[in-house]
């Protein structure tokens, strides 16, 4: 405990899923490292039910994918921005630290300037805007006071803008610590998994196509095994229903939550784009990475990117060690093709030892911890800080 940062106030903004986990973790680690700290904000079930948080459940609502999707829930946003703001100016919290959800939190760092220095604005996880607009860089600069960054590239790239930077290393490292190494599940090379996603529109976009791939390359692997991941009860419903109606009904397993432990099993697989995709580069599953949009939201991304690949594994690598099936690229014969070339067990161990080496820096546990000092440090800051126009 620090006692000269003792009753600090967090608030915290996290839109997904993956966002809660990490905001949950940084919760328990900053409460062990700060005395009396307490923390306000938006994220998920696991950030609402953390030991001393005030933090509301609203992931559901606000985990929207692509742009044409957002449009449709604009008012929403702007009623929760408007909120959002006005809860943060009542509350004065020493730190406000958004986690990814670039499109809200940005826009939020915008809108709370007017309290700073006296709360200081971090994000955590950065926008991938090296990959679609790096003049957002200098802009970010001057609205954040500190970037927490997951990959080793990207200190270098905001430090250049004068942003005090830290590389804090992946989450990752340390939710995937118990299926890499010694204790590691023995891999099932005759396993294939379908990871759609972990939203019922994802599911909507890819699994169709995963299945009818499934349906075209099974008869040639009389000793292949397959199943596909469910996120969560209320997903394995529809999900059985789309393998039924693909004729394969007891020749496709569905099974539900502990898609990493599926992940370190499977000899092979095809995965949603997204976390996902790094999750099952560093548990060292080869795999192919399938993505699918509403058609506005994949028009207007292709004039935005400006890097050569959507996967991170291949961007780490600077090379498609991963094959990329996107929009009118992904059906199910380029599926069912990708399958048959991956009976061959030397193209699973070539696609093995390229991801290994892609994602080695990543696989560093303490990422959360890390994360954790790195606000408290932010904080001692504050303590430090005379705001000069006193009170709002």
């Amino acid at each position: 405990m620090n006692d000269s940062i003792k009753g600090a106030r967090v608030f915290l903004v996290a839109g997904e899923r993956s966002g809660d986990t990490h905001g949950a973790a940084l919760i328990r680690d900053l409460s062990r490292m700060v005395e009396g700290v307490s923390f306000r904000g938006l994220g998920g079930p696991e950030m609402a039910a953390a030991p001393g948080s005030e933090v509301e459940d609203w992931v559901e609502e606000a985990g929207v994918l692509g742009l044409w999707e957002v449009l449709k829930k604009y008012g929403w946003f702007r009623r929760r921005m408007a909120e959002t703001v006005a809860i943060v100016r009542e509350w004065r919290p020493d730190v406000v630290v958004l986690i990814d959800y670039p499109g809200f939190n940005l826009r939020l760092a915008r809108r709370l300037q007017s309290l700073r220095p006296a709360t200081r604005v971090v994000q955590y996880i950065s926008p991938q805007v090296w990959a679609w607009n790096r003049r957002r860089i200098p802009e970010m600069a001057r609205l954040l006071d500190r970037m927490l960054c997951i990959f080793p590239f990207e200190k270098e790239l905001y430090e250049s803008s004068g942003l005090a930077t830290d590389f804090v290393g992946h989450p990752l490292g340390d939710a995937l610590a118990e299926f890499v190494g010694g204790g590691a599940l023995a891999r099932e090379e005759h396993l294939t998994g379908l990871f759609p996603g972990s939203r019922m529109r994802e599911i909507e976009k890819h699994l169709d196509d995963m299945l009818a791939a499934v349906a075209l390359a099974k008869d040639g692997e009389p000793d292949g095994r397959w199943m596909v991941s469910a996120a969560s009860e209320k997903l394995a419903g529809p999900v059985r229903e789309r393998v039924a109606a693909a004729g394969l009904k007891g020749v496709v397993a569905v099974e539900v939550g502990r898609s990493r432990e599926w992940m370190a099993r499977c000899g092979r697989g095809m995965v949603a784009s997204g976390t996902a995709t790094l999750e099952a580069a560093m548990l060292g599953m080869p795999h192919c990475l399938v993505y699918r949009v509403a058609r506005p939201t994949y028009w207007l991304g292709r004039m935005l990117v400006r890097v050569p690949h959507l996967g991170i594994a291949n961007i780490l690598a600077g090379r498609e060690v991963v094959p990329e099936f996107i929009q009118d690229k992904l059906t199910p014969e380029a599926l069912a093709d990708w399958l048959r070339t991956m009976r061959d067990g030397e193209a699973r161990e070539a696609q093995r030892a390229a991801l290994d080496q892609a994602v080695a820096g990543l696989r560093q546990p303490g990422a959360h911890r890390r994360v954790a000092q790195a606000v408290a440090e932010v904080i001692r800051e504050c303590g430090e800080t005379v705001d000069p126009f006193g009170p709002l």
